[in-house]
């Protein structure tokens, strides 16, 4: 049972004499007290990881949990009719590192399973290794996101996974069950530029903070298009996020890592999504706590607005074929009447892909793009990994 691993979050503790009005979110929660629960009544898991074993550089953040529920509790409900959340409490720290993946993955896996949304609260980054082994027994290919400054791909193949490696042991992992991993917001002078040519030759995406901050809407089909989500503190300015031992004068905005994770709330796919690396001994008045349970907030709020907008189980699509000079099949592309979201069809080339995997979520540019005769590059990307 996945109960064993988990330790029920200490309500006196986190909560303290708070006095929660009516529609906050401490007077909605509801708390595994160490007896089973039916998860199917619920949409939404808050699990926390004090584990911070693999962050050496960040000694501290396994105290972050705590520090995020306390202001996650202050915040009022996303959803005043509809808003049903449990708080699991704390993965129970394993004798090794490994052990704690394991045991993450485990109630991850449990969660996911129940088509209970489980929201992460490490714990050092590379407790995604453990979010991400929660799908290998789901017998099917799922697509990464990570939102962080830098890449953590480690210095070689044989570093061990630790937070500034685990990219690497999860890109080597086998059996593979990684079709696409996304990096959102790295910053070019933090980053051995090999790491970047590695993950793209690997048909993989980096999208630089320069680029994600000239448009913030880039990053909605990308998170559209993903089942898991990580976020590392570190992706955020000092400014707005300081409870970081390696924290950046530059990174997104708050807001910016809201508007992405409202984003990822609103992905029908996404189905986890992680926050680490938040270190409360570097915080100041709760300020990077509070901004991880406001980026926590906009995801449910995200959760809420959900339309089960899947082109394969929805006929309220307009169709659109395009036509490109010197390739032997049209593009057609498909936007929702309710969403005004894009997916582009490619070819069934691959039976082995169900037709909703055909579908790859895009933005109103790729479009454009195909109207003035050129290929969107994630059109090629896609196709390829199909073949």
């Amino acid at each position: 049972m996945f109960y064993e691993f988990l330790s029920p979050t200490d309500i006196e503790l986190v909560v303290g004499d708070e006095n929660f009005q009516l529609n906050q979110i401490g007077n909605h929660i509801q708390y595994y007290n160490g007896e089973e629960v039916d998860l199917q009544s619920f949409h939404l898991a808050i699990i926390g990881v004090p584990d911070g074993r693999g962050s050496a550089e960040n000694e501290g953040c396994s105290g972050a949990p705590n520090e995020v529920r306390k202001q996650l509790l202050k915040l009022f409900i996303p959803s005043k009719n509809q808003f049903k959340a449990i708080d699991l409490g704390n993965i129970i720290s394993g004798e090794t590192i490994r052990d704690t993946y394991f045991a993450l993955a485990s109630v991850v896996l449990k969660c996911v399973t129940n088509k209970v949304v489980p929201i992460i609260l490490g714990g050092s980054h590379d407790l995604t290794f453990g979010q991400y082994m929660g799908y290998q027994d789901l017998q099917g290919m799922i697509n990464v996101v990570n939102v962080d400054g830098k890449l953590d791909m480690g210095a070689t193949p044989d570093t061990p996974l630790q937070a500034n490696s685990f990219l690497m042991h999860l890109l080597m992992h086998q059996p593979n069950f990684l079709f696409n991993y996304s990096h959102l917001g790295h910053q070019s002078y933090m980053n051995d530029p090999n790491a970047v040519d590695t993950l793209e030759s690997l048909g993989f995406d980096c999208y630089r903070l320069g680029l994600m901050q000239s448009d913030m809407e880039i990053a909605e089909p990308i998170v559209r298009d993903a089942d898991m989500i990580s976020v590392d503190l570190s992706c955020v300015r000092m400014s707005d996020g300081p409870a970081h031992a390696q924290a950046s004068p530059h990174g997104f905005y708050g807001e910016e890592l809201c508007q992405i994770t409202r984003y990822a709330g609103m992905s029908d796919r996404v189905s986890s999504i992680g926050f680490y690396e938040m270190n409360p001994h570097y915080d100041i008045n709760q300020q990077s706590a509070q901004l991880y349970a406001h980026a926590i907030w906009y995801f449910m709020e995200g959760y809420y607005c959900r339309k089960n907008d899947v082109p394969a189980q929805n006929s309220n699509y307009s169709h659109y074929a395009v036509n490109i000079h010197d390739v032997d099949y049209e593009i057609v592309f498909w936007r929702s009447n309710l969403t005004g979201r894009w997916w582009m069809e490619l070819p069934f080339s691959n039976e082995k892909f169900s037709r909703e995997q055909h579908l790859v979520p895009c933005s109103y540019n790729d479009y454009q793009l195909a109207c003035n005769d050129e290929l969107p590059d994630k059109f090629m990307k896609y196709y390829t990994k199909m073949l």
